[in-house]
């Protein structure tokens, strides 16, 4: 059997070689999940990355920025181990497409050429950024096929929600930002709100997303986009149906999640309502509320059976 450090000056050099632009003394491994790899340079692209997709992780401390980074690359190999189970990563995947797409709306890019420009200008290959989406985009094909069919929308619930609405109305628009943490048997609840207060007040409520959400939503410091606010539930409205651009609601419990939200804008937008297309939208917000949650589940449990070893 290959010792240890024969397996790692194996790997250095491959590294190397497709790393031609750093010496070998500046490469070094630091994580290895399963058979795989994430070395220091890793972990320096990935926090390019996340600083495309949220700006407001310049402004936080490098130590911190990289301690993200970490979890956020160890967390795509986790999936990608798993997902080669299934798939064959390089194939075309339908829904990579508008994958790619819902990103660079996210960034407020009009077309996936400004995309490709805007990755260029932050100094990232784009070929490798495509493949990041697509693992998001083939991860989410393998949680439909395992979950759609427990997949349960209470219909007749939304339809008097659309019933009760006007012909035509002004719709209050919410740009929302989220952060969702989950319970931990460790540590208690007051204490993790306390220290996610913290670091709002310290960073912002996008960095802190960063650091601290499960949500998928995370990478982008948060954000939700514009979202009507007559296609949320009673309880998240309550919360912040009266709160200010800039404010953000009291923690919200949902399962074993915990919600956050922040408003970052309002405005209000008079439209006609056709309620064959208002229903098909909140059956589907419903439906991708659902999968994202057995999606964390599935990913907590895959995670909990992965060997991650710190080197």
């Amino acid at each position: 059997m290959m010792n240890k450090k024969k397996f790692i000056l194996i790997i250095l050099s491959f590294v190397f070689i497709n790393l031609n632009s750093y010496s070998l003394g500046d490469i070094y491994i630091k994580y290895k999940v399963e058979n795989e790899i994430i070395t220091n340079i890793d972990i320096k692209n990935e926090a390019k990355y996340l600083v495309a997709l949220n700006s407001q992780l310049k402004n936080i401390n490098n130590n911190r920025l990289l301690k993200i980074s970490e979890q956020s690359i160890i967390k795509e190999t986790i999936k990608r181990i798993e997902l080669e189970k299934y798939f064959t990563l390089t194939e075309e995947n339908s829904l990579l497409d508008s994958l790619i797409k819902s990103f660079y709306l996210r960034l407020n890019l009009k077309s996936l050429e400004e995309f490709e420009k805007y990755l260029k200008d932050q100094n990232l290959n784009i070929k490798n950024i495509k493949n990041k989406i697509a693992i998001e985009a083939v991860w989410n094909k393998l949680i439909y096929e395992k979950y759609s069919s427990q997949v349960d929308v209470d219909m007749d619930k939304l339809k008097i929600k659309i019933d009760k609405q006007k012909i035509t109305e002004s719709d209050k628009l919410l740009n929302l930002y989220e952060i969702v943490f989950e319970d931990d048997k460790d540590t208690t609840l007051e204490l993790r709100l306390k220290n996610i207060l913290e670091s709002i007040s310290e960073v912002g409520f996008e960095n802190t997303a960063n650091i601290y959400s499960v949500s998928e939503s995370a990478k982008f410091g948060g954000s939700l986009g514009w979202i009507a606010q007559k296609n949320l539930s009673e309880k998240i409205i309550t919360n912040v149906k009266y709160l200010m651009p800039g404010q953000f609601s009291k923690v919200m419990k949902f399962g074993n999640n915990h919600l956050i939200l922040k408003v970052k804008d309002v405005k209000n937008k008079k439209k006609s309502i056709n309620k064959k297309k208002e229903l098909a939208k909140l059956v589907l917000i419903e439906r991708n509320k659902q999968l994202e949650q057995y999606s964390k589940i599935y990913f907590n449990k895959v995670k909990i059976n992965t060997k991650i070893d710190a080197l």
